[in-house]
């Protein structure tokens, strides 16, 4: 499996962000693109050695699109990255906590989990992790979890939610607005021979993380 091509192309495309040259170069996207999508489908068959769920999914159904909604504030047309949320009940259209694959010149992601969860979901995780936090604990505090990923450093309430105690000891866990998970890997990471299999062992030692939430998210959500 190699990323590196494609991180080829995105650089180009970061460099040449315009209708044109991308119009000239389209051969090379729909090389980036069919290369992506492999890697993508390669991906899915492995996790789902250890994540029975994820048996089944569809590439397409994962991979983001690279042409960027020009509404917003960058007003380039086209991504520079490339990423794929790989997740039961509808790949990146999923509400579900699962794994996503970022692929982007010097700034690549592992990351997953929870991302802006609606209010009724993020309020239920939010008292599974009350009412379950030793289990919680023993996941994201396992030094193999810890040692691999950053966690919480996303938006933060800057008190405890409402209805549940102050004084709680870990309430720091309950503040969280998205219950995600990440860690950036350079250029060289994808280089190396056995870049897919220290990717595949990654996103395993994840797992765990996403049978907590789900379990809550699959309540709430009647999945």
């Amino acid at each position: 499996m190699n990323a590196q091509h494609i991180l080829h192309f995105l650089a180009e495309l970061r460099d040449n962000n315009n209708r044109e040259w991308f119009a000239e170069n389209k051969d090379k996207y729909l090389q980036a693109k069919s290369d992506f999508e492999q890697i993508v489908t390669a991906m899915i068959a492995r996790i789902a050695d250890f994540d029975k769920e994820i048996a089944g999914l569809q590439a397409k159904d994962c991979i983001f699109r690279i042409y960027r909604d020009t509404r917003f504030h960058d007003k380039t047309p086209y991504k520079n990255h490339l990423g794929a949320y790989i997740c039961a009940g509808g790949g990146r259209k999923s509400e579900r906590s699962g794994y996503y694959f970022h692929l982007e010149l010097g700034n690549s992601m592992l990351s997953g989990g929870l991302w802006s969860p609606q209010p009724a979901v993020l309020k239920a995780v939010r008292q599974a992790v009350y009412e379950n936090i030793d289990e919680f604990k023993e996941i994201v505090e396992n030094p193999t979890f810890s040692n691999t990923f950053v966690f919480g450093e996303d938006e933060q309430l800057k008190t405890v939610p409402r209805g549940f105690p102050k004084d709680f000891a870990d309430a720091d866990y309950l503040k969280h607005k998205h219950y995600t998970v990440y860690r950036h890997e350079p250029d060289s990471f994808f280089a190396a021979n056995d870049w897919f299999e220290k990717t595949i062992e990654i996103f395993r030692i994840m797992q765990p993380l996403h049978r907590f939430l789900n379990y809550t998210v699959d309540e709430v959500l009647d999945l």
